[in-house]
């Protein structure tokens, strides 16, 4: 278990006690030998991705999400990751990317998160491996501030794809956004929506991403693992590069967003997470997914500018994915 922290009245992190570890535990898959889709389809692996990999079926992954450790010293409950030469490091991805290339369909599509260290290795372990689409580049607004450089506040995300045929619907992540100049054609808008809450236009979807919140205390979606990111983020990824139905994966599951985010959206999943506790977070957020659809910042079928979505109603467009705000705090607090 985690160790007991005092929280605040308000504090929503989601926690694990030792009966719900116990209760969680017995939901997890371990793998001694080679099994078929159906037989890890929403479910959560809890072993070494070393340990399972060869286990696991080819060519049945529609989208691949991959968060590995970044290359720093950094604690994960029990396990600890030890920060190595960038050369090791990008020889450490290829010898999973290698591995993890064999389960992907040939129109499959994958992204790889890293902060700015390690994204050139990153590009080297698939440069020669995958076709590069795009870098996207997104907001970390959380960390702290430095003396005698820049403070860093930007990860990366690498977006590929097995072949020239994939999936990419421009339609579902396209950002809301406030009309500073509305700009009028015969008396009539041009390229934006007047609303009763304000004046709105749609815009695609660009490579640079300012409108997510990291994960903290007062947003429901918390939990105490060190690097969890955001639903939103990974709801912007899955809606754009896989169907309802399809297969996504994450073999560094952590907590378990991938899995919760691919639930609420209508997607099949697996993961595979070493630690246990991590493993019976993602279980039980999973349950909690099942009674709170909501992805917050993402309402009527759109994603929002952070801190510009008040209130989330449930609509024909929203296919159950929203619900009532409980508060304004609750909104502020997040996206």
């Amino acid at each position: 278990m985690l160790p007991d922290k005092e929280r605040a009245p308000r504090n929503q992190t989601i926690t694990l006690n030792s009966q719900e570890q116990r209760k969680y535990k017995k939901r997890l898959l371990q793998l001694d030998q080679p099994v078929e889709l159906p037989d890890i389809l929403n479910r959560t692996i809890h072993q070494d991705l070393f340990e399972v990999i060869d286990f696991l079926p080819k060519q049945t992954i529609d989208l691949l999400f991959i968060d590995p450790p970044y290359n720093l010293n950094k604690t994960f409950n029990t396990h600890r990751f030890k920060k190595q030469p960038l050369a090791d490091y990008a020889n450490w991805l290829d010898r999973c990317l290698a591995k993890l290339a064999g389960l992907l369909k040939p129109t499959a599509s994958l992204y790889i998160c890293s902060d700015w260290q390690s994204s050139a290795a990153v590009f080297e372990a698939i440069k020669d491996r995958f076709q590069i689409c795009n870098r996207i580049t997104w907001e970390r607004e959380k960390g702290r501030g430095a003396r005698s450089n820049w403070k860093n506040s930007a990860e990366d995300i690498w977006f590929c794809t097995v072949s020239d045929t994939y999936t990419f619907n421009v339609e579902a992540v396209k950002l809301k956004r406030k009309v500073i100049a509305p700009y009028q054609l015969n008396g009539n808008p041009k390229d934006w929506h007047r609303t009763a809450k304000g004046n709105y236009r749609l815009t695609h979807p660009s490579n640079l991403w300012t409108d997510l919140t990291i994960p903290f205390w007062s947003m429901p979606e918390n939990t105490d693992h060190p690097t969890q990111k955001p639903e939103k983020l990974v709801a912007k990824i899955i809606l754009a590069s896989s169907n309802p139905g399809d297969v996504v994966f994450d073999p560094f599951l952590g907590s378990g967003t991938t899995s919760v985010v691919a639930q609420k959206l209508g997607r099949q999943y697996f993961g595979v997470e070493q630690d246990e506790v991590y493993a019976c977070l993602a279980e039980k957020r999973l349950d909690i997914a099942k009674l709170k659809p909501l992805i917050q910042g993402y309402s009527e079928g759109v994603f929002w500018e952070r801190n510009s979505l008040k209130e989330q109603v449930r609509s024909p467009g929203d296919q159950g994915l929203s619900q009532p705000a409980k508060s304004n705090d609750q909104e502020l607090s997040g996206d």
